[in-house]
């Protein structure tokens, strides 16, 4: 059995913004349930700290030019994974986004503040915080943890190294005077380590220096080693690519299941979808949608470019004249935020929004939409297209990343074969979106093939417990 640390930047339930945190949260557990040994180190955030119940501090770090460093230990809720917080008040004892202050814009000291927590991190790896516990394997995660393998990396008899991209477009870079100011092996910049266009790359501290690397889909492993998608990575990728796995990321069936969703209204199974129409009206009636028997449409998700926002902003007079509803929960961009509040005045019987992340509404358009919109440029994984597979709530996207790894489209063949799950369109245009959601709505006005669409998705299984197993076997290629 292994001994892994799991690093991460945020784990739901206790810090999430995005795929990462619904990640951290349920790939540590799986693991776990395989009876290997787990701790999850997770800066110790504000918020964080608040919801994460009893917790002690079981050693003290001093690191050159910070204050002293607590470790408080706790454990995951709900999946008893033991977790580790490091305290540095300084720079995490800060309330709201772990990466952004009030007004969006990215804390000025984020070089300063996920350098210190690698810098921790590689203590407790190399078993110098007096713990008496030194890990097999240490899996990273993200920009904010890409300096872990380039320090172990220079470390003797170290424990093998992962690290996994969850969205090479954000990349932690800094400029060269933060660089300086970490006081850093000046050797690391440099345009094979982590030097990247006159600036700093902490990303790129896991893509050089990492055992193996991995993604979160098959075909997003592929995209990323050509131009289109790999943000100015991709020559390194290639380069790496004996090292480059992609694995989908899997589904929490024990948060994500109609069955036994305490968040949605009324709970149903695909034997049984009454629930489901129930749900339907109290998302209308929370939205303030009018309680009118049109097709509903679904979308949770960043308001920003990444997630074919601005497709759907264009789209919206067309869709207006398909006579639907929508409902939209996200935030994201300013300029989208605005136009989509303007389109929610100006057709207030057919679009509800809601400004910001709410975990039940979350769960209330899974449950309550009949179909659900994921026009994605790009989209590394995706577990929205998942979640409403399970929901009975066929997932309209775009053919890219995890999305075209997840859902089947409907075509007549994949309708006879009883194989479809959804809707796929190929090029990112508001006409070819559109095209999609008619094909959508026409099936949709077809009870019985709808209804096999809709057990179909509910039949798919992307539990952690799978993707897990192929974790193990990238741990073991990294310790070989």
């Amino acid at each position: 059995m292994s001994k892994i640390l799991f690093v991460s930047s945020e784990a739901h339930p206790l810090m999430k913004t995005g795929g990462l945190g619904d990640v951290s949260g349920s790939l540590p557990a799986a693991l776990k349930r395989l009876r290997h040994t787990v701790r999850l180190v997770l800066p110790a955030y504000q918020q964080l700290k608040a919801r994460a119940g009893k917790l002690k501090t079981i050693a003290t770090l001093k690191l050159t030019g910070t204050e002293p460093v607590r470790i408080l230990e706790g454990v995951m809720p709900d999946s008893r994974v033991k977790l580790w917080l490091v305290d540095a008040p300084g720079y995490f004892d800060r309330p709201g986004n772990p990466y952004l202050d009030a007004d969006g814009r990215d804390w000025p000291d984020n070089a300063e503040r996920f350098a210190a927590f690698c810098r921790v991190t590689v203590e407790l790896a190399m078993d110098r915080a007096g713990l008496n516990w030194r890990p097999d394997v240490v899996h990273c995660n993200d920009w904010q943890t890409g300096l872990v393998p380039a320090l172990l990396a220079r470390e003797q008899e170290r424990p093998a190294t992962v690290f996994t991209v969850h969205n090479l477009a954000y990349q932690g870079l800094f400029p060269w005077h933060q660089f300086a100011a970490l006081g850093l092996p000046a050797d690391l910049w440099h345009m094979d380590r982590m030097e990247f266009y006159d600036r700093f790359s902490f990303i790129k501290g896991g893509l050089v220096f990492a055992d193996q690397i991995t993604t979160v889909s098959p075909t997003y492993a592929r995209e990323i080693t050509a131009p289109d998608l790999g943000c100015g990575l991709d020559g390194l990728l290639r380069h790496r690519a004996d090292r480059l796995s992609g694995i989908l990321n899997g589904a929490d069936y024990d948060v994500w299941n109609p069955q036994h969703d305490p968040l949605i209204a009324h709970n149903y199974s695909a034997s049984d979808l009454r629930g489901k129409r129930l749900n339907k009206a109290a998302l209308q009636q929370r939205f303030n949608l009018p309680p009118a028997d049109q097709p509903l449409i679904g979308l949770v998700g960043r308001m920003v470019e990444q997630k074919g926002i601005d497709l759907l902003l264009a789209a919206i007079p067309a869709l207006m004249k398909e006579k639907v509803q929508i409902a939209v929960v996200g935030t994201g961009d300013k300029g989208f935020e605005a136009e989509l509040c303007a389109q929610a005045k100006r057709y207030p019987d057919s679009i509800g929004y809601h400004i910001g992340y709410d975990e039940e509404r979350a769960h209330l358009v899974e449950g309550g939409a009949d179909m659900f919109l994921m026009p994605s440029r790009f989209e590394p994984c995706g577990l929205n297209q998942i979640y409403s597979l399970r929901y009975g709530t066929p997932p309209i996207v775009r053919r890219t990343g995890g999305l075209a790894d997840t859902v089947v489209d409907a075509t007549s063949e994949t309708l006879a074969a009883g194989k479809a799950t959804g809707f796929v369109f190929d090029e990112p245009t508001p006409e070819a979106m559109l095209g999609a959601v008619r094909r959508a709505l026409a099936l949709y006005r077809q009870p019985k093939p709808w209804q096999q669409l809709v057990t179909t998705a509910m039949a798919q299984d992307f539990s952690w417990d799978a993707s897990a197993r192929q974790y193990l076997q990238i741990y073991a290629k990294a310790r070989a």
